[in-house]
């Protein structure tokens, strides 16, 4: 059986039990005594195990298998949890994650075995319970192990029953003559299996390798159909001894029981032979041999094809979202009523009454209008995922940071089901990685100096998501040293990126957006956690990148906070089109704060640069038909449009010559082949078929 087919299922169930393993193993380091934590992680490991077995991949079986162990004798009470064992399960849980990345990129689990952490694992178990667990696969069960009722007898009963022919009799001669085993063997699965077909394949492989299976019941073919129960048999040759047999069936995940006894002969009846007319029977030899061979051949196929599918260089895993079932319905039912609007509008402009047409079919654009904006709202929703997705992995990261720079700190994160569009969600990891290790790094003092300050020695590191209108927001912050102003302004002066004369009128905000500048750093030497220079440039990239922004605010000796706000979807969204000279732009309506009407008499100027005084907000303006190269119209006017827009705390006005209107718009890449200027982020299909182009509000403020 090819088992390429559930590459897909597997990739995505590993993921899930190793942040499961991630997160229990975190709980477990502050609780040792707490058995539902352990009982999750023999679990989690007992189901990669199984996993792992049914795909192939043996060194993660093995490991799993070797973590399983030692989670069995702390729940028997062998054991107690301590440090060193936290911290070999972790080197643990980083090389089945070295496995699964293998994996990813070529199918294939890659050829380090890992034996130091097996090693220390077997010790360990070897030390608590003074018996030597140490094994190169999974323990097969013990023959004293207590069996199901029943079960042996019925079995015995089932393989003994298995009639054979005289051809294969002289098989069984040929066996005997050679000194070979013969076994009659019955596999029983536990009833919780889902791949049945899967585990009697291994089954089958596990004893290719000592024998040959000589016949099978039900046969091959429905066996690797699934055409069976719980429970299939064989007659096997083997010069192995019967124990080491059913060890090596036994070792193959989800068999609840292999019973295996010498095979007692039955043959076909003689009589039904000798009817058959001599061409007939020789017919059926022929055709028992064949099965035979096929069998055989059969059971190596899935072998085979397994080692074709290894050689790919990298398996098509496609990103995939899980979906409520109830969003789906809600999907399918939208769909159904846009048939009907369709249906609806064909037959309004059939009507031959044109006064009756003309009514009818406003009425149903209306209809059609309502239809695919709630289509659109629940796309979106199928679309989102919760940010959770990317954020569980860090209460480990700040864990292993915490014991590499010698500080201790914790992680408070808040708000993980909040939801973001998936291709976002794709996108926010690395910035929020960069972030946090920041503040792990830069942000918190040392234990003495917070013992030193008055504050716990304890650091605290804060991430919060919220949602807020169109946009969500994600707060990373700390309370640590905070940000040194004078520090920076320094820095930034004695690298030449500011002149002193610029420093003297920069706000404290100003000299903290320096952070953000490429190969910007104030970090007195460099580490492998930071010091580079390459941390927030690159988080500002990213998120603009994603339409989003981020701010910087910090006090001294109280900490810093850094916040990320990010659109909730990149795919949709309400737009207000403007003119400027004969071209039309797109300004995405989550960025506007308002529209105004401004007298070109109340125009100013600060450093050369207009400006106009709103409400006593200083505003500067953007002229864009000068940064975007639009030819001006010749119209004078005493009044200019100005659209107010917003980033951050920051505050802009973009000069347009009129205002078109609110519109809902999709967004279309516009790709590689263009060069396009960071002030443009994508572009729109209008009604008329016009190209509108999105500008983007983060580039240009």
């Amino acid at each position: 059986m090819d088992v390429s087919q559930y590459l897909e299922i597997f990739i995505d169930e590993t993921k899930e039990h190793l942040q499961t393993l991630s997160d229990q193993l975190m709980i477990l380091e502050q609780e040792p005594e707490n058995m539902d934590t352990i009982n999750e992680i023999f679990r989690a490991a007992h189901s990669l195990k199984g996993m792992a077995g049914t795909m192939g991949y043996t060194r993660m079986q093995r490991l799993t298998h070797d973590m399983e162990n030692v989670f069995q004798e702390i729940r028997s009470g062998n054991m107690k949890v301590k440090p060193e064992l936290v911290d070999v399960l972790f080197r643990g849980l980083d090389a089945l994650e070295g496995y699964l990345n293998n994996i990813l990129e070529s199918a294939d689990e890659g050829t380090e075995d890992n034996e130091d952490i097996i090693n220390t694992l077997n010790s360990i178990a070897e030390n608590a319970t003074g018996k030597s667990t140490a094994s190169v696969a999974p323990a097969a069960k013990s023959e004293t192990e207590e069996k199901p009722a029943s079960s042996a007898g019925d079995s015995k009963e089932k393989y003994s029953s298995i009639t054979i022919s005289d051809y294969e009799k002289n098989t069984f001669d040929k066996a005997k003559s050679e000194d070979e085993n013969i076994f009659g063997i019955t596999v029983y699965l536990q009833e919780t299996c889902i791949l049945k077909a899967a585990r009697a394949f291994l089954v089958f492989k596990a004893l290719e390798e000592m024998g040959e299976v000589i016949k099978a019941v039900p046969d091959v073919q429905d066996i690797e159909d699934e055409k069976f129960d719980f429970d299939f048999s064989l007659v096997y040759f083997t010069k192995e001894s019967m124990d080491k047999v059913k060890a090596a069936i036994e070792n193959v995940s989800e068999v609840k029981e292999a019973v295996i006894g010498p095979f007692n002969f039955v043959y076909d009846e003689p009589e039904a032979e000798e009817k058959e007319e001599p061409e007939k029977k020789d017919e059926k030899k022929e055709e028992k041999k064949e099965t035979h061979d096929t069998a055989a051949k059969a059971a190596n196929k899935p072998e085979e094809n397994k080692a074709k599918t290894k050689k790919t260089a990298k398996p098509a895993v496609g990103r995939t979202v899980r979906v409520d079932i109830e969003k789906l319905d809600v999907l399918m039912n939208l769909v159904s009523e846009l048939i009907i609007a369709k249906n609806s509008i064909v037959s309004a402009s059939s009507s031959e009454n044109a006064d009756r047409r003309d009514s009818s079919f406003n009425e149903q654009i209306e209809y059609l209008e309502n239809v695919t904006t709630n289509l659109h709202e629940s796309v979106m929703k199928v679309r989102m995922v919760p940010i959770e997705s990317v954020v569980n992995r860090f209460p480990r990261m700040i864990r292993d940071l915490s014991k590499k720079l010698g500080k201790k700190m914790e992680l408070h994160m808040s708000g993980e089901e909040t939801e973001l569009d998936r291709t976002v969600i794709d996108e926010i990891g690395d910035p929020l990685q960069h972030l946090l290790r920041n503040s792990a790094d830069h942000g918190l003092e040392s234990n003495e100096e917070r013992i030193r300050l008055g504050k716990e020695e304890v650091g605290n590191i804060y991430l919060d998501a919220y949602q807020d209108g169109n946009n969500v927001n994600i707060e990373v912050r700390d309370d640590g040293a905070g940000i040194n102003i004078e520090k920076v302004r320094n820095k930034a002066i004695e690298k030449g990126t500011i002149t002193p004369e610029q420093a003297e009128n920069m706000t404290d905000k100003e000299i903290v957006d320096l952070l953000f500048r490429p190969s910007f750093s104030t970090a007195e030497k460099i580490t492998d956690v930071s010091g580079r220079g390459v941390g927030l440039d690159v988080v500002k990239t990213k998120i603009e990148g994603l339409g989003g922004s981020i701010e910087c605010k910090s006090v001294l000796g109280e900490g810093s906070s850094f916040t990320i706000r990010l659109p909730l979807t990149l795919a949709i969204i309400q737009a207000l089109m403007v003119e400027v000279g004969t071209e039309k732009y797109a300004i995405p309506l989550g960025n506007i704060q308002t529209i105004e009407d401004v007298p070109i008499s109340d125009i100013k100027y600060v450093q050369t640069k207009e400006v106009i005084n709103l409400r006593g907000t200083v505003i500067p303006l953007i002229r864009l038909d000068q940064l975007l190269d639009v030819e001006p119209t010749d119209e004078q006017h005493e009044n200019l449009t100005v659209v107010i827009v917003k980033k951050g705390d920051r505050l802009a006005g973009l000069v347009v010559d009129d205002l078109i209107g609110q519109q809902e718009i999709v967004i279309k890449s516009i790709g590689n082949y263009i060069n396009c200027s960071k002030m443009i982020g994508g572009a729109t299909i209008l009604g008329d078929g016009e190209i509108a182009l999105i500008l983007e509000v983060n580039a240009l403020v």
